[in-house]
């Protein structure tokens, strides 16, 4: 079900307004980049249900000692991911995302956690299951990412979010790797969307339920309506964060905002989730450039 022609339209107004607010403002996007990298890092691996806290993530990234201890592999896989996001921060514009690209990223996500199954497709014998879903056998995954990879790169009539939406949901349904499928698959969105000249997005943990359900009704019915919205209501997120720095505004929390105009924080926080006011979250935490104003959105 492709994204409503409303939803298009306002992403297309902020792009717009971003496009034009970015011109010489490049070290000051590359500077909210990095310091997302933590939250891109922590949120990933926590759908994947590592244990470690954002702090703890940030700590590691930092190579500062964690109070508590925390397994070899979560520290790798905190490490590695980050090596990862700003790989294709840097690479993202050679070229399109290709087989060859897709074993790179991952190679280096899995590289020093088990070698064995590192940058290369699941092996004859190598089975996987998601729940309930009983992912394609490892003799058809070579194909297979080759029509997704073919069919994303020659729809060129296709709306960028419909496309993205559907390459992930084909994605991680084909789930090609023995281990670290969600994360290469949600750092591909990232390449993608950088490729297009989008910020990247984040895919939080809190929205894993709703993330989750997407595939369920993608496999169960070819429905993509519930990706497209995880995945809209995220660049809508990220395009709000980044206008409101590159305009210069003073950021504040959402619910001291709220208490100014003595409006409903609960109201508001709604509003957010549906990203119907320009807000934004920072370590968990709903923001809001201090010029806005109710009915100026």
């Amino acid at each position: 079900m492709p994204i409503t022609n409303p939803v298009k339209k306002r992403i297309q107004d902020l792009k717009r307004e971003y496009d034009k607010l970015r011109k010489g403002k490049e070290s000051l996007l590359a500077i909210i980049d990095e310091a997302e990298i933590p939250e891109s890092v922590y949120n990933s691996n926590a759908i994947e249900n590592s244990t470690l806290t954002l702090k703890e993530t940030e700590k590691i990234l930092l190579e500062m000692e964690v109070s508590r201890d925390v397994s070899v592999r979560e520290v790798f896989e905190a490490k590695n991911l980050s090596r990862v996001i700003n790989y294709i921060r840097d690479k993202s514009k050679e070229k399109e995302i290709d087989r060859e690209i897709i074993l790179l990223l991952h190679q280096m996500l899995i590289g020093g956690i088990d070698d064995k199954i590192a940058g290369r497709f699941r092996a004859p014998g190598e089975y996987v299951r998601v729940g309930t879903h009983i992912a394609p056998s490892p003799e058809k995954v070579e194909s297979m990412i080759g029509s997704i990879l073919d069919n994303y790169a020659n729809d060129l009539e296709r709306y960028f979010g419909d496309k993205i939406a559907k390459f992930h949901l084909d994605f991680e349904t084909v789930h090609p790797f023995c281990d670290g499928n969600g994360r290469i698959g949600r750092v591909l969105m990232n390449c993608q969307l950088l490729r297009l000249g989008l910020p990247m997005i984040i895919i939080r943990d809190k929205e894993k339920a709703e993330y989750y359900k997407s595939f369920g009704k993608y496999r169960s019915g070819g429905n993509t309506k519930t990706m497209e919205k995880v995945f809209t209501l995220a660049v809508t997120e990220s395009l709000h964060k980044r206008i409101t720095y590159l305009k210069g505004d003073q950021i504040v929390k959402l619910s001291d905002c709220a208490k100014k105009h003595k409006k409903s924080v609960n109201a508001l926080l709604n509003a957010a989730r549906r990203q119907s006011i320009p807000a934004f979250r920072e370590k968990g935490v709903w923001k809001i450039g201090a010029a806005f104003k109710e009915g100026n959105k």
